[in-house]
C-alpha cells in the first residue's frame, strides 16, 4: 500500500527538481527530511512540504506506522510552459520559456 502526495503546476523547472529527487529516493522519511532540511536548493522546500503531506496521508488515511515509512517513488514531470517575450535589437523578440513541474511523492511501509 502506498500513500501519495502531488504538487501540480510548481513554478520550477523539472530538471532542477529532479536533482533533489535523486537525493531522497529510497530513503526513510526521517532521513529524507534531514537531507531536505540541509539542501540549499529551491526545490528542497517544495519537496519537504510535499514529503510531510505524503507522510501525513499515510498515517491518517491508510493507518501506516510513521516510523516505518520510506520513499518508494519520487519524480517530477514537466507541466505546461508559460511563454513570454523579451524585446531584442531591431524589433525582434526572443521567447522565454518559464517551465512548470508536476511533482509526485509516494511513501510505503517497510
Amino acid at each position: 500500500m502506498e500513500a501519495k502526495a502531488h504538487l501540480r503546476y510548481a513554478r520550477i523547472s523539472p530538471r532542477k527538481v529532479q536533482i533533489v529527487c535523486d537525493l531522497i529516493r529510497g530513503k526513510s522519511v526521517a532521513q529524507a527530511n534531514a537531507i531536505l532540511m540541509a539542501t540549499p536548493k529551491a526545490a528542497s522546500e517544495l519537496l519537504l512540504k510535499l514529503l510531510k503531506s505524503a507522510a501525513s496521508n499515510a498515517e491518517n488515511n491508510h493507518q501506516m506506522d510513521p516510523e516505518k515509512l520510506y520513499i518508494s517513488q519520487v519524480f517530477a514531470c514537466p507541466g505546461p510552459i508559460i511563454k513570454r517575450m523579451r524585446p531584442r535589437a531591431q524589433g525582434r523578440a526572443y521567447r522565454i520559456n518559464k517551465r512548470t513541474s508536476h511533482i509526485t511523492i509516494a511513501v510505503a511501509e517497510r
